[in-house]
């Protein structure tokens, strides 16, 4: 499986090298904000946001948090994808949760196999500009983003703590290049996904009702994880729910805070 190549090196080596040049301290921040951050990928600059926690809430090292939108919330005014899913939860809890949440955005018509290295490199600046840990490090998303998640994930399995999709799924027929790439000619995809990622703790959320996503996708997922062995396989199915279950994903399911973040990175 390939990994996301190194053209964001240049750009995390030079945020380094401003940290340790000299006596650099982290300000105390008594509520968590918003920051406007930006990243160039092969000669083309992508906004994104950041959210850092407020000090008493997130301590000297903060797990964080990568969070992949859907098809809505694609373009280039790095605002957007702050507005649907785990944002409106942040927000009502600036002062209290605890962890660095990264808010990558997708151009228009593209999907998010195509901007691994868009995902990884707003991942790497973050954690090293706010001394998040490396070893809490999740990944969740919605609709396009949940299968974002799988197609990032298994890009590098190795990289996160536990994965929380929602309303995403491995394969989709009325949209392919929306699924996760790779899996061409392969008989199950979704027993090869298990597979790679049995080892890496997963909680899936759908609403029953989802005619845009079949919540049948989650299930096939879940149930092959469970053959594979997975050694933390969850699935919540909401059955009021349709697509929008991120909603009752993130905002009224206190449980997934407290299992996400008692999740550590196991491999290197």
């Amino acid at each position: 499986m390939r990994l996301p190549s190194p053209r964001f090196a240049t750009r995390v080596l030079a945020i380094a090298a401003l940290l340790l040049g000299g006596c650099v301290s982290t300000p105390m921040r008594n509520t968590g904000s918003f920051v406007d951050r930006d990243v160039d990928i092969a000669g083309i600059t992508h906004r994104y946001q950041v959210f850092v926690p407020a000090s008493a809430a997130g301590g000297r090292r903060p797990p964080v948090i990568v969070f992949l939108h859907g098809s809505g919330e694609r373009g280039n005014d790095g605002i957007k994808q702050t507005e649907v899913g785990i944002g409106p939860y942040i927000r009502a809890h600036l002062t209290d949760f605890p962890a660095i949440v990264v808010f990558p955005q997708a151009p228009d018509e593209t999907e998010w196999g195509g901007n691994a290295d868009l995902v990884f490199a707003t991942l790497d600046a973050a954690t090293l500009e706010f001394h998040g840990d490396p070893d809490r490090t999740y990944l969740t998303g919605l609709s396009m983003g949940g299968y974002g998640t799988w197609e990032l994930a298994m890009r590098a399995p190795a990289r996160f703590a536990a994965l929380a999709p929602v309303c995403g799924g491995v394969v989709h027929p009325r949209r392919p290049s929306m699924g996760v790439s790779g899996l061409a000619g392969v008989g199950d995809p979704y027993a090869a996904v298990a597979a790679r990622l049995k080892d890496t703790p997963t909680w899936q959320f759908h609403g029953a009702l989802d005619d845009v996503v079949s919540p049948d996708y989650s299930r096939r997922m879940d149930a092959a994880l469970k053959a594979a062995g997975a050694r933390d396989a969850r699935l919540t199915i909401f059955p009021d729910a349709n697509h929008n279950s991120w909603d009752a994903a993130y905002s009224q399911t206190p449980e997934l805070w407290t299992w996400l973040f008692a999740q550590r990175r196991t491999q290197r």
